[in-house]
């Protein structure tokens, strides 16, 4: 795929995108348009299936949904609340924590910047980036696992890693498709593009696909 393909290729995609399910925190921030919210539900979403992430991060913002408030509660309040996501123990005291970092270092006010965000443990390119985007509506491009796999495998980038993949897209494409494209790509990724034997038959993109490293596909 090359950037003009790409270019065509966009709309169409959004098109499909329509069809398909909307990653939870792109539906959160969508209806409240929450930085730490964003925050919390991104760290939830570590390993850890979007609907799940869903449920947990409601039944946490039902207990406590401001650093303050989050950061005076338990460990065990915040396990009890999050589990049963991936690694709920790590998450809770690291959630706490961050908590109480945003109400003394930033005034109550989660970060706008990615090289703020990342000072915090836990914190990836990821998670700042969603953050960013969702949280601040400001330009940038997640490192999702969806996003390195499927614009490598369009033949749109060649990179061995999320992290090189979002500089490499930084450079290659225009700002204007940044911030939609983590939600579009891990919406197709879950439902068409696949890691294993993707959906080519019902890709509407497909003429444009190169598809790099595909053994088998339906």
């Amino acid at each position: 795929m090359t950037i003009k393909e790409f270019t065509s290729a966009w709309h169409v995609l959004k098109k499909q995108i329509k069809t398909l399910n909307v990653p939870w925190l792109d539906n959160l921030a969508s209806l409240d348009r929450d930085p730490f919210k964003v925050l919390i539900s991104c760290i939830l979403s570590l390993r850890t299936q979007d609907k799940t992430t869903g449920i947990a991060s409601m039944r946490l913002f039902q207990l406590a949904s401001t650093p303050q408030k989050i950061s005076g509660l338990t460990v065990k309040t915040i396990q009890k609340a999050i589990y049963p996501v991936g690694f709920y123990r790590v998450k809770a005291k690291r959630i706490k924590k961050i908590s109480a970092e945003i109400v003394e270092r930033y005034r109550s006010k989660v970060p706008d910047t990615i090289e703020k965000l990342l000072k915090s443990e836990g914190v990836g390119r990821k998670t700042a980036n969603l953050v960013a985007t969702l949280g601040y509506d400001k330009a940038g491009i997640c490192e999702d696992t969806h996003v390195h796999r499927i614009t490598n495998r369009w033949g749109l980038i060649k990179t061995e890693n999320p992290t090189e993949t979002e500089f490499s897209l930084r450079e290659l494409l225009p700002v204007r498709y940044w911030k939609e494209l983590n939600g579009m790509l891990v919406a197709f990724g879950q439902g068409i593009c696949k890691p294993i034997s993707p959906l080519c038959s019902i890709c509407k993109i497909n003429q444009y696909c190169a598809k790099v490293g595909v053994s088998k596909y339906r």
